[in-house]
């Protein structure tokens, strides 16, 4: 290596720590990225480009064009927009509305699906009834027999007149190139979301777009844990792929059409801004929603804020299902403090993944912390547990994409509904109840007399948390 380049390298090294520094991130964080730059220097700078480069200063939209769209939702509904919402959660209303302009919409209908088979059934229905348009945005789209049935049905839609739209997360599905170029060919207008071309690598790379969103002419959405594809019927590991979505139809619909129309826009560069869009719709049930949106572009973790509320809130319960357990600082500290202080705090995780070993290893490593604090741990025995949702004190609860785990919070873009509505509520809490009763409990005694093998593995996985 020449003097010279020697000098570059010294000099781009220099300057990366500086900003680095800068930056004000997390100390730990600051330290841990400047000494894999001192050990590894060459592949350390490909690490940190692809994984620990910000861009909060960024936006999928400017701010104006959000508060227009934001606008022309709450004006068209604006009958059911509420500054209140039920039991005493206006505080986190309050701060979903600052940290997201999240509008809180009364008269909804929500139904809750914790089979994937009935909520397909559902949705193939309401896509088939579609009249204007179809929007249709997942992190997986696959090439199996359900996603050829979808892509058949959104086909058919667009070559009779429908405006079908498709967005899906190109690093998730990075195989299915043809899949996409078939439904391309059918009349249906498709874009990947931040494209990767492998093997060139960008700071771009690490930020996915792991929502599930369908939007019907404005007036229907579907939202939750759930992607599409073969494996979500069939089930995994002998039982069922076990996941919670949920269908609204009513005024939240518009905020589900916000969430897809800006996603839409940073892909496609087209502007979606007709008023057949965003209708009127009159109320159709009893439920008040809050649709929130975050992502490694916002100046805010939203989703993470608005969760953290709901345990810190909670009084009597605070229920928890998800697929991993890699929380944050902030939300292990919430989940603890929670048990200590005599909330009834539970989660249910699956003890094994869906693939791949490194996540479930990283999730136990958190068990031991919670246990200690009183939080009950149950891991799921029926198959697979991939739902999202937090359910607390019968009055509120939220479903949507986001997991309990520092990629959701940090590095992905999600989305959930908060939901205000005790019937609601209580039929997620009778779902969580009815998991854990097909899960087995975990106790202090016998986790801290597992191997020490069994603990390094854990406690070597944690420290790949942030990007798995």
């Amino acid at each position: 290596m020449s003097v010279w380049v020697q000098i570059l390298l010294t000099i781009a090294f220099v300057s990366l720590i500086v900003v680095l520094i800068s930056q004000n991130r997390h100390p730990v964080r600051t330290l841990a990225w400047i000494l894999i730059l001192c050990l590894i220097p060459v592949l350390g700078l490909v690490l940190y480009l692809v994984f620990g480069t910000e861009k909060k200063r960024s936006r999928l939209v400017s701010d104006s064009r959000l508060s227009s769209i934001k606008e022309k939702a709450a004006a068209v509904n604006e009958s059911m927009v509420r500054r209140n919402v039920p039991d005493g959660h206006d505080d986190i209303a309050s701060l979903l509305w600052t940290t997201n302009r999240a509008i809180p919409m009364a008269g909804n209908d929500v139904r809750v699906f914790t089979r994937f088979d009935d909520m397909f059934e559902s949705l193939m229905e309401d896509i088939y009834s579609a009249k204007d348009h179809v929007h249709f945005e997942f992190f997986k789209f696959e090439d199996d027999p359900i996603g050829r049935r979808i892509g058949e049905l959104l086909i058919e839609l667009a070559q009779r007149g429908v405006e079908v739209r498709v967005t899906y997360d190109s690093a998730a599905n990075l195989t299915r190139g043809r899949f996409y170029r078939w439904l391309r060919k059918g009349g249906v207008k498709v874009h990947s979301f931040l494209p990767v071309i492998v093997p060139f690598l960008s700071t771009s790379t690490n930020y996915r777009n792991h929502r599930k969103l369908v939007v019907i002419d404005g007036r229907i959405g579907y939202t939750g844990g759930m992607n599409i594809a073969e494996r979500y019927s069939s089930g995994v590991h002998g039982g069922i792929w076990r996941d919670t979505h949920i269908r609204v139809e009513g005024p939240a619909a518009a905020e589900m059409q916000t969430a897809f129309i800006v996603d839409w826009q940073f892909c496609s560069k087209e502007q979606l801004d007709g008023d057949r869009y965003f209708p009127a719709i009159n109320s159709m049930g009893d439920s008040v929603l809050q649709v929130a949106t975050s992502g490694p572009m916002d100046e805010w973790n939203v989703t993470m804020q608005g969760m953290t509320r709901m345990i810190t809130q909670a009084r009597d319960y605070v229920y928890i299902e998800s697929p991993y357990l890699i929380p944050t600082e902030s939300v292990l500290m919430a989940l603890r403090n929670a048990a200590l202080s005599g909330t009834d705090v539970r989660i249910i995780i699956p003890y094994r993944g869906d693939k791949g070993v490194l996540v479930p290893l990283a999730s136990r490593s958190y068990v031991e912390e919670c246990l200690v604090a009183g939080v009950r741990i149950f891991f799921y025995g029926g198959g697979y547990m991939h739902s999202k949702t937090i359910v607390s004190d019968d009055s509120i609860a939220t479903v949507g994409s986001t997991n309990l785990d520092v990629r959701s919070f940090e590095q992905d873009f999600e989305i959930n509904a908060f939901i205000y509505d005790r019937d609601v509520t209580m039929e997620l809490k009778r779902a969580f109840l009815d998991d854990q009763a097909n899960s087995r409990e975990v106790f202090l005694k016998e986790w801290t007399e597992r191997s020490r093998w069994e603990r390094f593995k854990e406690s070597f996985a944690r420290i790949f948390s942030p990007i798995l």
